[in-house]
């Protein structure tokens, strides 16, 4: 592996480029490190209290009216930004499965598809599910092959 720094005193934020011939475990774990890094920011609310949670633990983020909540096995939290931009910020494990929800893949106990062209998401050791949209089921089924 080369590593190679390049300062651009043009550059406003970081940006950091990763070349490979495949997506190896390797790149994978640089990816989820760096993902890490930037979403430390990322800050959970319920209440009048803040949380800082590890993004394995939030299950999937789902729009409630105006408001997006992170959902772990147990609780839902507040997170302010918005879908999109959660989808900028999360490592690749994450993945948008209907226009209102964006999944965690590495929990995913099953997916079942229902005769109306809709699946549905059980996660391990929690009662939760969600549902997918046939416009994202593929998008899915890529993304589940990628990470396990």
């Amino acid at each position: 592996m080369k590593i190679k720094i390049e300062l651009d005193d043009q550059l406003e934020d970081v940006e950091v480029v990763i070349r490979s011939k495949d997506l190896s475990g390797q790149v994978e774990q640089i990816q989820q490190a760096l993902a890490q890094l930037s979403t430390s920011a990322l800050v959970f609310y319920k209440g009048t209290s803040e949380y800082f949670l590890n993004l394995m633990d939030v299950l999937f983020f789902e729009t409630d009216g105006a408001k997006i909540f992170a959902h772990t096995r147990d609780n839902a939290y507040e997170v302010r930004l918005k879908l999109y931009e959660l989808e900028e910020h999360l490592p690749r494990y994450f993945c948008r499965v209907a226009k209102s929800t964006i999944v965690n893949t590495k929990p995913i106990y099953s997916l079942d598809r229902s005769f109306s062209g809709t699946s549905t998401v059980s996660f391990y050791k929690t009662h939760k599910q969600v549902h997918v949209s046939r416009h994202y089921y593929q998008l899915l089924k890529e993304k589940l092959r990628e990470t396990r």
